[in-house]
């Protein structure tokens, strides 16, 4: 089946996320079109981790190495008529990562000022599978007063917490994990690397 994935990226620190992200998400044969929207906060957090070349969803999917890509759709946040930001488009899985603090309140308080805010709204009252990296630390009591409302109306709160099992110092490691555990919410199985997925012990 041919996957719609809306992929949401927000001004919280973590940019090399949502750009390996992209990367996974394209070597998908399940997935037909990624719909890639990047706030104003995150061009300006882009700029700093990634470059001072790197400020729009352009740019991010040429730090990615995947310009040219068909499968890739950019929109601007300000695009509030896109038709991702219709319950009667359908999309498979849309994940907000990087999850910015006014990011999370906004969808969980139902706010819809932006493209990126109302697809996420939109994902909850239609059930699509929505995944939250929120990356923030520590956590306020706000924080978690809003991801617990999340939780509650369906969202999976998946932050960019490392996974120490899978080894060595490699940080590239790190993020392909992370993105295995984004696809597996979107019930889209990449194995990925030997190492990358818990096994048990070995004899």
């Amino acid at each position: 089946m041919s996957r719609r994935i809306a992929l949401l990226v927000t001004g919280a620190s973590g940019m090399a996320l949502p750009r390996q992200l992209l990367k996974i998400l394209v070597a998908q044969e399940a997935v037909e079109r990624v719909y890639l929207v990047v706030s104003k906060g995150a061009s300006q957090v882009l700029r700093h981790e990634l470059g001072p070349d790197r400020t729009g969803a352009a740019d991010l999917v040429a730090a990615a190495g995947l310009e040219g890509s068909e499968k890739i759709h950019t929109l601007r946040d300000n695009e509030l008529d896109a038709a991702i930001s219709s319950g009667s488009f359908r999309l498979d899985g849309v994940a907000v990562v990087p999850c910015s603090a006014g990011t999370l309140g906004a969808l969980a308080t139902g706010s819809a000022a932006t493209l990126i805010h109302r697809v996420g709204a939109v994902a909850l009252k239609e059930r699509w599978p929505l995944v939250i990296g929120f990356r923030e630390t520590p956590l306020t009591i706000i924080h978690l007063e809003n991801m617990r409302r999340l939780a509650y109306a369906g969202a999976s709160l998946l932050p960019p917490v490392p996974a120490f099992y899978i080894g060595g110092g490699d940080f590239e490691r790190f993020l392909d994990h992370y993105a295995l555990r984004v696809l597996d919410r979107f019930g889209i199985h990449d194995p990925g690397e030997a190492g990358l997925r818990w096994e048990g012990p070995t004899e």
